[in-house]
């Protein structure tokens, strides 16, 4: 965990920080023939290093200039972003200078992508790489769609099972289907891909 720097006693909203307004300025980075502008988040966190969510680099390059926030961390093998005045390097995650009050929600949303976050993208039948959903009681016999009936799985368990219960295919869990806690599995649930530079701020394996 980067050394906490002394806070600003400022509390704001989240709504407050600005969305993406234009930025004719800025030209957007190329790598090759493929445009990385729309493609690259950003880690946003709180002034107290809480991850709050993952931004567009537009965001995150105004929220920069703005000064309302500093780099924590950059593509050291990305490209750079230029203006007619200045260059600056591919940011990973940027810290905001002033705290933001966050509303409190206790239930964790159920999305594909914070499952397989929470399932390691492994199946939880054996264990191979996961690519899809199952539901362990099959919708088709009353099983609910939530944390506690869904699992990870790969499409080969998936077709075999289909609305079979384990019971009648012998089957075990190999997977723990509880719902996972901590604010930063909201962002989770939003991104499929964590950059590598992300991981001392979220702790994915937390459940």
């Amino acid at each position: 965990m980067a050394r906490m720097r002394k806070q600003s006693t400022t509390v704001t909203s989240l709504a407050s920080v600005p969305p993406d307004p234009p930025t004719e300025d800025i030209r957007e980075p190329v790598v090759g023939n493929s445009a990385v502008w729309g493609k690259h988040r950003v880690l946003l966190l709180n002034a107290t290093y809480e991850p709050l969510t993952a931004i567009s680099i537009r965001r995150a390059v105004v929220l920069v200039l703005r000064e309302r926030a500093d780099i924590v961390h950059t593509d050291e093998l990305g490209p750079q972003i230029h203006s007619a005045d200045l260059a600056m390097p591919l940011p990973s995650v940027i810290r905001l200078r002033t705290y933001v009050r966050v509303p409190y929600r206790a239930k964790i949303p159920m999305t594909r992508a914070a499952l397989m976050h929470r399932d390691r993208f492994r199946c939880g039948y054996c264990g191979a790489k996961a690519n899809t959903i199952d539901h362990v009681v099959p919708r088709s016999r009353g099983g609910a769609h939530n944390w506690e009936n869904c699992v990870a799985c790969c499409a080969h368990c998936n077709h075999k099972k289909a609305d079979r219960l384990l019971s009648e295919l012998g089957w075990t869990l190999q997977a723990s289907l509880t719902p996972p806690k901590g604010r930063h599995w909201r962002l989770l649930a939003t991104v499929k891909e964590i950059d590598p530079a992300w991981s001392r701020y979220i702790d994915v394996g937390a459940a």
